[in-house]
């Protein structure tokens, strides 16, 4: 039970910010109303899938001097689960702005972006599966996760501010401040993002013992 602790805390946090996402009030602002509850669940899916990512490079960094098989299944399995987060991100944006912007896709920037950072991952899977010698596919693979992490970073957090946007922080539209995210909401959000990163770790914890058990079996 000791050693569970966060696996315990993570439930504890999703469960909580779940129910109190939906019961808790929320501040009344125009256009948004609601919908702001999105926040709770939009914005911890990136989250975690950041963090995710940010396991699978350094683990891509380390195998390739190490050249060690668990450091390139670590990196992979973690980016496998980054990328359900990842599109479980868009999904929740998508569906936010057709409430918000009056449909599920308006090509604007973010969104944009934020899609295109999820195919350099769907392509960096793609690459795995078209090497078959193991050596060669977890250096080649190891060498584009290392470019595509900062890529992302920059279709992320960089671009989408250089460019005009509905979407709230970039393209000189203000973000959530103070008088978006008050007391109450902060006492859901923060939780919320704790909460779906340890999960999204114990998921990439329990896919990295499986495809050990199915390497050792081969």
């Amino acid at each position: 039970m000791s050693k569970n602790w966060w696996k315990i805390l993570g439930a504890v946090l999703v469960i909580y910010t779940t129910v109190a996402g939906l019961l808790l009030g929320v501040p009344h602002l125009n256009i948004l109303n609601e919908t702001i509850r999105n926040l709770y669940f939009h914005v911890p899916m990136w989250f975690a899938m950041i963090v995710l990512f940010s396991i699978s490079v350094f683990y891509s960094i380390k195998s390739l001097s190490s050249k060690s098989e668990i450091d390139d299944l670590r990196a992979v399995e973690s980016i496998n689960v980054g990328i359900v987060f990842g599109v479980l991100g868009l999904v929740t944006g998508a569906v936010w702005a057709k409430f918000t912007w009056g449909q599920y896709w308006s090509f604007d920037p973010k969104q944009n972006f934020a899609a295109i950072s999820i195919l350099l991952y769907f392509a960096y899977l793609v690459l795995r599966n078209a090497i078959d010698e193991e050596q060669k596919r977890a250096k080649i693979s190891a060498i584009y996760n290392i470019f595509a992490f900062p890529m992302m970073v920059v279709l992320l957090f960089v671009l989408p501010r250089l460019q005009s946007s509905l979407h709230p922080g970039n393209g000189g539209n203000p973000g959530f401040n103070s008088y978006d995210l008050d007391s109450r909401m902060r006492a859901v959000f923060y939780p919320a993002c704790l909460g779906w990163i340890i999960i999204g770790y114990w998921i990439y914890t329990i896919r990295f013992r499986i495809r050990s058990i199915e390497n050792k079996q081969l």
